[in-house]
């Protein structure tokens, strides 16, 4: 089994996106040094510096660590009943996520809300 595998994958996406050394070091605030240790192996990532890589390259830590080899990103898990959707922001300017955010907060008040208005009370 491969000892590097967090090295290899990160220097194998890196090179599939085309992103320099320089490039990706500077995105995640490290010397092109310690970058190159990574992907050689002689140095790991710590999990702010993996949670970033993971980020940049949308994919998962689980990916990177090498406990999967599927790329994609897996949904939050839920509870039976729950629905999890997705929504591409990206682009769009943190306010306005945040915007976003809050109005699903107050979306999700309210029907909590009205839901309780509406069941019937227990006779005690």
């Amino acid at each position: 089994m491969d000892s590097n595998i967090p090295g290899s994958r990160i220097k194998n996406l890196r090179l599939q996106n085309n992103i320099t050394q320089m490039k990706l070091a500077k995105y995640l605030n490290i010397s092109n040094t310690t970058l190159s240790q990574y992907e050689l192996g002689t140095r790991r990532p710590d999990y702010e510096i993996l949670k970033n890589i993971a980020e940049y390259f949308n994919v998962s830590t689980d990916y990177l660590l090498g406990i999967t080899d599927s790329m994609e990103k897996e949904p939050p898990a839920k509870r039976p009943g729950e629905f999890c959707y997705t929504f591409d922001l990206s682009g769009l300017p943190e306010q306005v996520i945040e915007q976003i955010s809050e109005y699903i907060e107050f979306i999700k008040q309210k029907y909590s809300k009205q839901e309780k208005q509406d069941k019937p009370e227990k006779d005690g």
